[in-house]
């Protein structure tokens, strides 16, 4: 059985036009409803872009938002990806300290997680990290929280598997 805290990441095609972004925004936020994160960019077609937001509700309530995203006039189509088998991906830069000793822990902290290390100064180390968000927040778990100087995550996007696409 659902319940209010039920996760669900939609990913929507959208016309690629001035506002259509607010007007996505205001539907959420007239109604009460939050938008966890969110991520926006262009398709492969220029007059196309392709929003994902992770939003949280029982099957009423995303089941009102879906009705009223596809009442909007930019959206083209959508799916929520979390009613199908998808890949779910987050890109996060992590900024920390790494000096001395912290140097090789930080180093091999990024190794296990996957992650690159992007920058590297005398003081500090610049890890470019991607998977899902809890692998990213476990990797946060396993850093000294006072040696995490700076973190910018980009929000979930995802992709259904298989010969599913959302596609006009």
């Amino acid at each position: 059985m659902n319940n209010n805290n039920d996760r669900h990441l939609i990913s929507i095609l959208m016309e690629n036009e001035a506002g259509a972004l607010s007007r996505v925004a205001n539907l959420f936020s007239a109604r009460g409803y939050n938008i966890e994160s969110l991520t926006v960019a262009p398709t492969d077609d220029p007059t196309l872009s392709r929003l994902t937001l992770v939003t949280y509700g029982n099957e009423q309530i995303i089941e009102q938002i879906v009705k009223q995203l596809n009442k909007l006039i930019d959206v083209v189509k959508l799916i929520d990806l979390s009613e199908t088998d998808a890949i779910e991906r987050e890109l996060m830069l992590v900024k920390t300290k790494a000096s001395g000793e912290q140097r090789a822990e930080m180093k091999r902290l990024a190794d296990i997680f996957g992650g690159h290390v992007l920058d590297v100064t005398e003081a500090t180390y610049t890890i470019e990290l991607t998977g899902t968000g809890s692998k990213l927040d476990s990797f946060l778990r396993a850093i000294e929280k006072e040696a995490i100087l700076e973190v910018v995550r980009s929000g979930a996007t995802g992709i259904a598997l298989g010969q599913k696409a959302l596609r006009v």
